[in-house]
């Protein structure tokens, strides 16, 4: 069901339960991102409509922050539907047409997706009832979500540029930081189909036209996220999932086409010639601080809005947040295009909240052959978006792929990790702070698939279920924090410790040291994690885990002594510094809320109709913080 308008989904959500109106002054200098963090996180986690934010417009957050209000954005029920409809359209277009009465079959369909396509029409949109004489993007609650952002900006700006070449449209969603009424910053990141087109308007070394739309149907910043090729238009995508075309108008002052049902136009133009400006740090969907760098300057021309307008807003940061249901969506509608297109052995996919998209990827595919694993993470590193993946985990159909524990069974059971687990190196996200190179490091495939005759060693491996004498290591290893070895009673070989570091070279040596004694020879696998992390807690351990390891760089194997013995590996999840890794980029910190902050909104939440308390998530986060900046001080 196609959405009206941005109201329209308010409406709905409101109906079925899923929306909390807040009519208390909240300030969107960190308060509102404060509160919705603690929502979020909470059972009683809904979309929040700020109907009191210090301007005209009201604030819209955690719109799509769960998984029903994921389905409702896309009018699906489940997730998957939208990925059956995909295969299901391929399959009919695709099959053999041997007759003119199979080929007539066909019009109803062509039909159809016809009715899906942008359409340009004429005269204003709904988007242009109003049009600011002076335009002023701070009119808006723009927000400033976490202390040490480098000041307030747009996170759900639909962001619309066209080749100039072939006129070609992208579509995409980049944040952008408010340095005055009239100017932006405009963070494409270099491996972004915008940032191309930017490259080419410097070669032609004319001004480049964007436009910014924000609300509207739910589907269109869905789509500006989709991990679409350069070619498609997001507006076919967002057409075919609505179910009805996207109807375009074009802007006042730039020749860029946006949807005539927009809340909010910003209309403008990037000038190649201009100096860059210095933006960030930004706390972001890692759940550290991006840092601060050059971005291009975002001149705006005209601002437009319907009447009632509302702004819509999201905040990201330490896992979960709104933006890990979008990512879901992904997960789930692009399995379909990846199995049709590229890897077709591929039967299901996971990408785990705390592996932030990028980081971790769980496939589970049909083999039929050896090296079936090998060839499906070459194929998949070379998908798309996929090239940013760090860590791959590959399992067969035994292996439910969204059951992390038997994933990590499958893992215990079928890796040698002296032969298993391969290691590469490629292009990496530029928010990977974990990279000795700026956008570029180490790649890491687990093929945790059972193994046929020719891939499997002779030995036998047996998992231990015997637990570790923790006190024992710990006055071995005073360094050592907290050992986490209760999987082992699980049948799964892996042991999470927390260390605090103090010497160069410190965990590929204690990792040795340990491996060498006998309560760790049916130990496979050690994860390392910093001293202020609870080895225990589990999702906290994959996350900075997952954060803050490069898999070539920080991975020690230790091998198998002789035939009859196994071979062990420990992974580097701690922080890295220049004293103590050689690590010569800037380490960020991780996101917290302020003192202040958490205070003021304690204060109100009786007020806000939120139901019971809820403390905020930042507490448990403030110990781990590395001193105060958004740079830790290396």
């Amino acid at each position: 069901m196609p959405y009206k308008n941005l109201q329209h989904f308010i409406d709905t959500l409101e109906q079925e339960g899923e929306l909390i109106r807040i009519k208390e002054p909240v300030n969107p200098q960190l308060e509102i991102a404060e509160v919705t963090d603690r929502i979020s996180k909470s059972k009683n986690n809904k979309a929040l409509l700020f109907e009191n934010t210090g301007t005209t417009f009201p604030l819209l957050i955690n719109s799509m922050g769960s998984y029903k209000r994921m389905c409702l954005a896309l009018g699906v029920k489940e997730l998957d539907d939208v990925s059956k409809d995909i295969e299901n359209l391929f399959q009919q277009l695709a099959s053999p047409k041997e007759g003119i009465l199979d080929k007539l079959k066909l019009l109803p369909m062509l039909s159809e997706i016809s009715s899906w396509m942008p359409k340009v029409v004429s005269g204003k949109g709904e988007c242009q009832q109003v049009v600011m004489s002076d335009p002023d993007i701070t009119k808006f609650p723009v927000m400033k979500c976490w202390p040490e952002d480098g000041g307030n900006f747009l996170t759900l700006p639909i962001i619309h540029t066209k080749d100039p070449n072939t006129s070609l449209r992208n579509v995409g969603m980049y944040r952008m930081q408010v340095f005055g009424p009239k100017l932006t910053g405009m963070h494409w990141h270099k491996h972004k189909v915008s940032a191309g087109h930017f490259n080419e308007y410097k070669k032609l070394g004319i001004k480049m036209p964007v436009a910014v739309a924000l609300g509207g149907d739910p589907v269109y910043t869905y789509a500006a996220t989709a991990p679409l090729p350069p070619n498609v238009d997001e507006y076919m995508l967002a057409g075919f999932l609505r179910k009805k075309k996207v109807e375009l108008v074009k802007c006042l002052t730039q020749d860029i086409h946006v949807p005539a049902d927009a809340d909010i136009i910003i209309e403008g133009y990037v000038d190649p010639n201009d100096e860059l400006i210095w933006e960030g740090p930004f706390g972001d969907h890692t759940g550290y601080y991006s840092l601060p760098d050059w971005y291009p300057k975002f001149h705006i021309t005209c601002i437009t809005h319907k009447k009632n307008a509302v702004y819509p807003s999201t905040i990201v940061g330490i896992p979960p947040q709104e933006d890990a249901w979008i990512g879901k969506a992904t997960e789930r509608i692009f399995l379909a295009p990846i199995k049709i297109t590229l890897i077709p052995e591929i039967v299901d996919m996971e990408l785990p909240i705390e592996g932030v998209f990028h980081n971790l990827t769980i496939v589970k595919i049909k083999k039929e052959y050896p090296g079936h694993a090998q060839k499906v993470m070459n194929a998949m590193w070379g998908a798309g978006q996929m090239m940013f993946n760090k860590m791959l985990v590959i399992v067969d159909e035994k292996t439910d792929a969204h059951d992390y524990e038997a994933v990590a069974k499958a893992i215990s059971e079928n890796v040698d990790p002296q032969n298993d687990i391969y290691f590469s190196q490629g292009p990496m996200d530029v928010l990977d702070h974990s990279c000795s190179k700026f956008a570029f490091g180490g790649k890491m495939c687990v093929d945790a698939t059972s193994k046929l005759e020719e891939e499997v060693s002779s030995f036998k491996f047996q998992v231990s279920s015997s637990l570790i004498n923790i006190s024992n290591i710990q006055s071995l290893f005073p360094e050592i924090k907290s050992i986490y070895d209760s999987l082992l009673k699980k049948n799964i070989s892996m042991v999470f410790i927390s260390v605090k570091k103090s010497r160069k070279y410190h965990i590929k040596e204690l990792n040795e040291q340990l491996f060498k004694l006998e309560e760790f020879q049916n130990v496979k696998f050690i994860i390392y994690v910093e001293h202020t992390v609870e080895a225990s807690d589990i999702a906290d351990v994959v996350w900075r885990f997952a954060n803050n390891l490069d898999p070539k760089r920080d991975s020690y194997i230790v091998p198998a002594s002789d035939e009859n013995s196994i071979s062990h590996i420990g992974f580097d999840g701690t922080r890295k510094t220049k004293e103590l890794d050689n690590f010569d980029r800037d380490w960020p910190n991780i996101i917290c809320s302020d003192e202040a902050t958490i205070k003021s909104v304690d204060e109100k939440w009786n007020k806000l109709g939120l139901g019971e308390f809820v403390k905020s998530p930042s507490l448990k986060y403030q110990k781990q913080l590395y001193g105060k900046g958004a740079v830790v001080n290396q």
